[in-house]
């Protein structure tokens, strides 16, 4: 797989579903499958997965989601209601909960381990 906008793809996919599955396990039932994400959400797993394989670390793939959804309107608030624009993670890395920045940990760690597969792959 040697087209990068495959291989964002790719891994932007396979972080999103590890996420989705982390959620889930936490009781979150909020997140949609890819196939069913909203076009923003895939938008920005995208961003975040170019920001992973460029090497940024959990805290600085966090810090950028937030600084994108800020410039994009978006505004903390408890609970997370993307139609008003409201997100309890919209805070700095080191006000998340231990939960909340394993989500940061999980993506950068699926994004890069995909991207290093799929290098090594012959397809």
């Amino acid at each position: 797989m040697n087209d990068n906008s495959e291989v964002i793809e790719a891994c932007a996919r396979a972080a999103h579903e590890a996420n989705r599955a982390y959620c889930l396990a936490l009781g979150d039932e909020s997140q949609p499958a890819w196939d069913d994400a909203p076009d923003w959400q895939r938008s920005s797993c995208r961003l975040g997965a170019s920001g992973a394989i460029e090497g940024n670390s959990p805290e600085q793939s966090h810090e950028s989601w937030l600084a994108h959804k800020r410039a994009d309107g978006w505004t903390y608030g408890p609970t997370k209601n993307a139609q008003a624009k409201v997100h309890p993670c919209l805070l700095s890395y080191a006000e998340l909960p231990i939960a909340q920045r394993a989500k940061d940990s999980i993506f950068v760690t699926v994004v890069r381990v995909v991207a290093d597969a799929l290098a090594q792959s012959p397809i």
